[in-house]
């Protein structure tokens, strides 16, 4: 018997990715990939890591040894059995160690895979070793989600092994709480609903559906407080989700950037990140995406529930995204969601500035939603390539109240943390007091000039009147526009086609993502075609979407006058 059946068999896992043996997506066999050069590069004595397979195979002994908490396998008595890729994705981890003092290299580990793949036993194995096993004195484990229920889906799994397994109880002095499980060196293992308090030191924060969270508040309280440990760890582990502007969706950037890399920086040592979804261009109708996609198919997660749910997306276009993203791992927008959102963040260019139109015509779409919240400047530009208009949205401007971004009404929490970000991220201007000062504004507007020439105001016509006067007193050309489906759909329509034909660039600007991804396409009844853009939700913005398609809708025209169609008095309106 080999002395490390468990690293021969994630080694081997890795080997049969990369050879096609085992059928697998790109960013699985980039994973690989890394891990097996890693093992090249650690022949180098200047290169700082080793792999210890002591500690690998000591981690995954010790994670077999956790019992089944639910289910047919937990009925049965059955210990967890970790499959190859299960092996892979958490001993590689654990195993990697720096030369100079053996604490561990990896400090995060980012693990992407469908629902029913076994997830909560992984995260509650990791738990249970990082809170007992892993040498840490006085440990302190925490289980973070966005809800009560989605705490527990890690813990209630962590805590029913442990009652389970009195030789660790014992061998450990487990004290088995409600709520907590304690240790007689003061170390802790609990579930933590929302934000921590800034008092904890975890030793190890488990991060169960980060795609649920609106921010990155939770993940970076307890990273923040993990620098007094010698060798912390946070476990990520999540399915997709529809927020492509989500802290989740950037953590995956960032993974992906390390395993084709191109990332530089520190952390390109430090996270290990492996994703389990189908590639771009496969079909995901046939049944070897299933396969592809889902690491545990016919052992956690039947083939015949799959294809029952891939024949569902097949035949209800309504359930299409939804199941994409739960049992295909690939990130959509809201299936209500006008624009792609994949294509949009494929038209960033980080690179564009304001400086790079100096003296060019300038189309300056304003929203004015209201003083008590978001609004908006969104300059756009027009520039015939070949022929073809390409459109340019660069430097967007977004101001909001300041009691708005600071709210302690728990009704506002969840946007008032969306906008903390915003404005943390340099991207969003906090108007003292409680509502917007359109001064601000108008400075701001006046500043764009010295740079840019300003052809055409398009502004909405919600309380935006005295700043309509005062950018006419100085010849900046407003025009108002009713936000209806004459105005709106020609630009909407723009948009989407500009986009999807490579002729839409922006700068990036996280805020205007966000606003994009938050559009839903109304329709005018009877047409498949006029459409103006709503939003979900009242937490769900649009304002700087809405102001770039008034932009654009100016830009598309020769002649200003031509703009403007007869208006129905009687056509509804779209307050934000």
């Amino acid at each position: 018997m080999a002395t490390y059946p468990n690293v021969n068999a994630a080694n081997q896992y890795a080997r049969d990715v990369v050879n096609g043996k085992i059928l697998a997506c790109r960013l699985t066999i980039l994973a690989c990939q890394r891990h097996l050069d890693d093992l090249e590069r650690a022949k180098d004595p200047r290169w700082p890591y080793r792999f210890d397979k002591n500690k690998a195979e000591r981690f995954l002994r010790f994670s077999q040894k956790m019992p089944h908490t639910s289910g047919d396998w937990a009925r049965r008595k059955l210990r967890i059995e970790f499959e190859p890729w299960q092996r892979f994705a958490l001993g590689v981890p654990f195993g990697w160690v720096r030369k100079d003092n053996g604490f561990r290299r990896f400090t995060e580990i980012y693990i992407e895979v469908p629902r029913k793949n076994g997830k909560s036993a992984i995260a509650a194995a990791v738990g249970n070793y990082m809170f007992c096993a892993d040498g840490e004195y006085s440990a302190e484990v925490y289980c973070g989600a966005t809800t009560e229920k989605q705490a527990w889906k890690v813990f209630a799994p962590a805590l029913a092994m442990v009652k389970k397994l009195p030789a660790l109880r014992q061998k450990f002095s487990i004290k088995p709480w409600a709520k907590k499980m304690t240790r007689p060196d003061g170390s802790l293992f609990a579930p933590i609903i929302g934000d921590p308090g800034d008092g904890d030191s975890p030793s190890c924060a488990i991060i169960d559906e980060y795609h649920e969270h609106d921010t990155d508040a939770l993940y970076t309280t307890m990273t923040t407080g993990m620098g007094a440990r010698e060798q912390p760890m946070t476990l990520i582990i999540t399915t997709a989700g529809f927020d492509i502007a989500s802290p989740c969706y950037e953590k995956r950037a960032q993974v992906v950037e390390i395993l084709e890399r191109i990332r530089e920086g520190n952390e390109n040592e430090h996270i290990f990140g492996i994703i389990y979804t189908i590639d771009d261009d496969d079909d995901w109708t046939k049944p070897e995406a299933l396969i592809k996609a889902n690491p545990n198919y016919d052992i956690s997660v039947k083939g015949d529930f799959l294809r029952a749910k891939q024949l569902l997306a097949m035949s209800t276009p309504s359930q299409t995204n939804k199941i994409l993203t739960k049992h295909f791992n690939k990130w959509v927008s809201s299936k209500a969601a006008f624009y792609n959102l994949q294509k949009w963040m494929a038209a960033a260019d980080k690179t564009l500035k304001l400086s790079d139109f100096s003296g060019e015509e300038c189309y300056l779409g304003i929203d004015l939603a209201s003083k008590l919240d978001l609004n908006a400047v969104v300059p756009v530009f027009r520039r015939e390539i070949d022929g073809v208009s390409h459109y340019y949205c660069v430097s967007p401007q977004f101001w909001v109240p300041e009691d708005t971004v600071y709210a302690t009404d728990p009704a506002m929490k969840t946007i008032a943390d969306r906008y903390q970000s915003f404005v943390n991220q340099g991207v969003l201007v906090p108007s003292d007091g409680a509502e917007v000062d359109y001064r601000l504004i108008y400075e701001a507007i006046l500043k764009l000039r010295e740079t840019v020439k300003i052809a055409a105001s398009p502004i909405d016509p919600y309380g935006a009147t005295g700043l309509s006067h005062m950018l006419q007193d100085e010849g900046l050309e407003p025009v108002t526009i009713i936000q209806n489906y004459t105005n709106m759909s020609d630009p909407m329509r723009e948009i989407e086609a500009a986009i999807a034909a490579g002729r839409f660039h922006h700068d990036g600007n996280p805020l205007m993502t966000w606003c994009i991804s938050n559009v839903v396409g109304k329709y005018l009844p009877g047409s498949d075609d006029v459409v103006r853009p709503v939003k979900e939700g009242a937490g769900n913005k649009i304002d700087g979407a809405v102001g770039l398609m008034m932009g654009v809708g100016r830009a598309m025209l020769n002649e200003p006058k031509d703009f403007l169609s007869n208006l129905d008095p009687d056509e509804d309106l779209l307050i934000l």
